[in-house]
């Protein structure tokens, strides 16, 4: 499953109309159309309804469903919504083996969320698994079953969240950084992503649509960024024309896997104006 990127994904409540209409205008990069924790269990059955309604039309972006976990009386008939409707993908919620993946039916890439401390020392596990398409770190699950106190630069929560890092990366999945609880802060907001990016996050998960803007800057590729790529190429190519192995950028050495990275970087760059022509 491919995707321009994926900075930001937003949640969206299944049961609100009004969201569900306007998150097709606010550019994530992807939305999470939310059966579970954002949905009253007396508004599941209408939240399917809206759901059904809502992939039938068309979006600018990948549109994932997260179901309710398989012990929930809720879940058959979320996976029977998910055959019908045919969303982008499926996010699970509190995965914790790699075999709750083997039961499911269909074929959508899947989406695992690691929640708890057993989900984290599996994570590369759960990675691993075929069908898998990315891990996106929990934390509010995470941190009460960890007992943590909050803390501004989450550091009880940095090994969890690098391991899921680790797994992820390992196996070639996306790795999805959690959600922010405080929509009105800003400066708090932004510092987090910071954090997730330097930690290797791919994006961030986002549940207001103030946040899809910053999470996009945050986790995207600048054009001062793309200019020192194609800066570090120019360079590293004129050393090679010159029959040598090595240039030198800014006073720093380059070699093949440092030409690797830019033009990765050139890539997510070229990706984002994709995107931003989608939806424009």
């Amino acid at each position: 499953m491919t995707s321009s990127s994926w900075r930001s994904v937003l949640y969206v409540p299944a049961d609100n109309l009004r969201a569900l209409e306007k998150a097709r205008t606010l550019g994530a990069d992807a939305v999470i159309l939310d059966l579970e924790d954002a949905v009253a269990p007396e508004h599941k059955a209408a939240a399917r309804e809206q759901v059904a309604a809502a992939l039938a039309q068309n979006w600018p972006c990948p549109v994932l469903l997260r179901l309710n976990a398989p012990d929930t009386p809720w879940h058959r008939e979320d996976l029977a919504l998910a055959q019908a409707a045919g969303p982008s993908g499926v996010v699970l919620p509190k995965v914790e083996t790699p075999q709750l993946l083997d039961n499911l039916p269909g074929a959508w890439p899947l989406w695992a969320m690691i929640e708890t401390p057993l989900g984290v020392l599996r994570a590369p596990e759960i990675a691993a698994h075929g069908r898998v398409a990315g891990l996106i770190a929990g934390t509010n699950d995470l941190a009460r079953d960890l007992h943590t106190r909050p803390h501004p630069e989450r550091l009880p929560l940095i090994q969890a969240l690098s391991l899921i890092v680790l797994a992820a990366r390992a196996h070639g999945r996306v790795p999805l950084d959690a959600v922010y609880n405080n929509v009105r802060d800003d400066a708090g907001f932004q510092q987090e992503c910071r954090q997730g990016r330097d930690l290797g996050f791919a994006g961030k998960t986002v549940i207001h649509p103030s946040q899809v803007q910053a999470a996009n800057q945050e986790f995207g590729v600048t054009d001062t960024e793309a200019e020192q790529a194609r800066a570090l190429l120019a360079a590293w190519e004129a050393a090679r024309a010159e029959g040598r192995s090595v240039a030198t950028f800014g006073g720093a050495l380059v070699e093949q896997l440092h030409a690797d990275a830019a033009q990765d970087l050139l890539k997510s760059y070229a990706r984002q104006a994709e995107g931003r022509g989608a939806v424009s």
